[in-house]
């Protein structure tokens, strides 16, 4: 911890030429890897018409110990020491631990596969954090973490990319490089704030050639360009330096800045005081000259190292989002932060007293970094927007990869953002946030197919004939039929188990996706109830154990409980994207983002599912299904004109 009021290693020095980020490690590595196979459901074709039904098997044998053969490792020179990231001062960026397991003989036909048709993603090479995002001139901006050389994390710098529709996408060239001292060693996160006059100005975290994390300016060279192709860093870089108290890779990310009563201008910027998790403020009005606040905008022991930190006003009696700078009495304030030690994007519901810049939750057992999350699977370092247009709150996040870095380096790309979301208050639980994917994804709807009603008793699996299941987006609304008197019915918490199957009277039950026929390979998305009562709490989870036979893959089971209020029947959407599977429940109250990687389930044999493995209930499913295309991401055609 840096407690010097001065912090050094912030002078330019005299020379400065890049440095190797490469990092090698040698030695030999033999381990024993144990893995619970579990073997499931034998023949079970099914036809949705007769509603014959299968039983559903769970069969778990014993673990069997793996020698792992020394040849099927990768290169020992190549293994890095500790994940990506951590050496920068930034999060965790990859996943040594899939290093020990071995490449699986990925073929070029199932890695093609993986690469999404309608999420944004780059050409080539690594991305992260989503940044800066706005709407000029009718174009949205999306500026991101990339890496130009490789599909590994380093030499970051700033993507940048534009789009009439949030769907379909223009690569235009790098916005911003890592060419000056104060950012030599990396361009990290940073937000735009639109200005009423017209003017952008863009604050970002430079990351300096000794480490010490710095923010900056930079805005664009000619306003009269609608794509903003051109930035221009200010001369007299970096602007705020870490104050004391804070380290100097404790300070990042700079939020849109909002403006107070007073019409000083506000940004909030993530740190940690020891494993006190925090938010520091600071006042300008040229965005030149700071002003740090006595107080932190907000802290949370325990939580760590906040990054990413978003704030914002939401509506409670209305569906429209709000400019940044909104506030009164029918506003709450979200307060986000992307959590270095979880890996978790964990959000609050609050009250922002602008007297002093403070801001309080409403539940303190729900504070940030301890209760709810944007989403439960693999989704970090999100980011809104205000839409100023459409009067709407539009949210990105980031999906890393959660395959081996040899396998990105065999297909040349790693990591996607999420489909964009809107965010809303639910004014039915009036506690949580409701995200869902924007209107504009609609437009590449193709065959639709439903299905009314169909009985799924226990134990069971049934086919839906809808073709191919690589590019969809589903809905699912469910009625449960007890077999059992609610009376002598157990209450049970069971919440999301090992998995879907793991069974209990009262669940699973939902949709396998990305299943094959034979269902070696399948990816559950399921409800698993917790209660009979008409307060009604049900576990809303994805289940990633089986979705692959590839050793290489973390495979996970991610979840979390989702109320039910009384009107409501259970539902989902499912957003299904190649190798990305982006899950809604109760309207957006819960969120699940997943990555699979499966090596039979892919192309032509990729099947759809709607499955029951609880014991003591029946559900009825009616859905609604939608083929969706593919959409465009190119690059920009300057030699035309849109």
């Amino acid at each position: 911890m840096n407690t010097d009021p001065k912090t050094p290693l912030l002078s330019p020095p005299s020379s400065l030429t890049r440095k190797n980020e490469g990092r090698t490690q040698k030695g030999v590595l033999i381990f024993v890897v144990s893995i619970v196979f579990l073997m499931s459901l034998a023949a079970l074709v099914i036809s949705l018409h007769s509603h014959n039904i299968q039983p559903l098997l769970s069969i778990i044998q014993r673990p069997l110990t793996i020698e792992i053969d020394l040849r099927s490792l990768p290169d020992s020179s190549s293994l890095p020491l500790q994940p990506r990231g951590i050496a920068e001062g930034v999060s965790a960026k990859s996943n040594p631990y899939l290093w020990q397991i071995g490449s699986y003989n990925w073929t070029n036909a199932m890695l093609s596969w993986q690469r999404t048709a309608f999420h944004f993603q780059p050409q080539k090479n690594w991305m992260n954090d989503p940044n800066g995002p706005l709407l000029y001139k009718g174009w949205y901006h999306l500026f991101y973490q990339y890496n130009p050389d490789s599909a590994l994390f380093a030499n970051i710098t700033w993507g940048h990319a534009v789009s009439r529709d949030l769907i379909h996408w223009f690569y235009l060239p790098i916005a911003m490089l890592r060419d000056s001292w104060y950012d030599i060693n990396g361009v990290w996160s940073g937000s735009a704030t639109l200005l009423p006059d017209g003017k952008i100005v863009m604050l970002y975290t430079g990351s300096t050639h000794q480490n010490v994390q710095v923010q900056n300016l930079a805005y664009p060279a000619n306003l009269s360009d609608p794509l903003l192709i051109h930035w221009v860093k200010y001369a007299d870089n970096p602007l705020l330096e870490p104050p004391p108290g804070i380290g100097p890779k404790d300070f990042r990310d700079p939020t849109t800045a909002w403006i107070g009563p007073d019409g000083k201008w506000r940004i909030a910027i993530g740190s940690k005081v020891n494993q006190t998790g925090l938010s520091l403020v600071y006042k300008t009005q040229d965005f030149i000259h700071y002003e740090l606040n006595d107080q932190y905008m907000h802290e949370v022991p325990g939580t760590g190292m906040w990054e990413c930190v978003d704030f914002y006003p939401v509506s409670v009696n209305g569906s429209d989002g709000l400019d940044t700078s909104a506030n009164g009495p029918d506003v709450k304030h979200v307060l986000k932060s992307s959590l270095d030690d979880t890996r978790g994007d964990h959000y609050a519901i609050g009250t922002y007293f602008n007297e002093n810049d403070t801001w309080v939750p409403d539940n303190p057992d729900e504070d940030v970094g301890i209760g709810l999350k944007l989403d439960y699977g693999r989704f970090y370092a999100s980011k809104s927007f205000y839409d100023q247009d459409k009067k709407r709150r539009v949210l990105w996040g980031w999906i890393n990869e959660s395959d081996s870095e040899t396998a990105d380096l065999k297909k040349g790309w790693a990591s996607l953002q999420s489909i964009p979301r809107t965010v809303v208050f639910d004014n039915k639980t009036r506690a949580h946030l409701l995200q869902w994917p924007v209107e504009e994804i609609e437009s590449l709807r193709l065959n639709s197919y439903e299905f009314e009603e169909v009985l799924v008793k226990p134990g069971s699996v049934l086919p839906l004939d809808i073709g191919p299941a690589t590019q969809l987006d589903i809905f699912v609304e469910f009625e449960i039929e007890y077999l059992v008197s609610k009376e002598t019915e157990k209450k049970e918490n069971v919440g999301c188990g090992n998995g879907a199957f793991d069974r209990s009277s009262l669940g699973p039950f939902g949709i396998l996706a990305l299943a094959d026929d034979q269902l070696s390979e399948l990816t559950p998305i399921y409800f698993h109830l917790s209660s009979t009562t008409t307060s009604l709490t049900s576990s809303f989870c994805v289940d990633e154990t089986r979705s692959s036979k590839a050793p290489d893959v973390s495979k996970l089971v991610f979840g979390s409980e989702v109320p039910v209020v009384s009107d409501e029947r259970l539902s989902m959407r499912i957003l299904v994207d190649h190798s990305v599977i982006e899950s809604f429940a109760q309207g957006g109250r819960t969120v699940i983002s997943s990555r699979v990687y499966p090596t039979k389930a892919i192309y032509e044999a990729a099947r759809l599912f709607v499955f029951n493995n609880a014991t003591d209930i029946n559900i009825k499913a009616s859905l609604k299904i939608w083929q969706l295309n593919s959409a465009f991401i190119r690059p920009f055609p300057f030699d035309k004109k849109l």
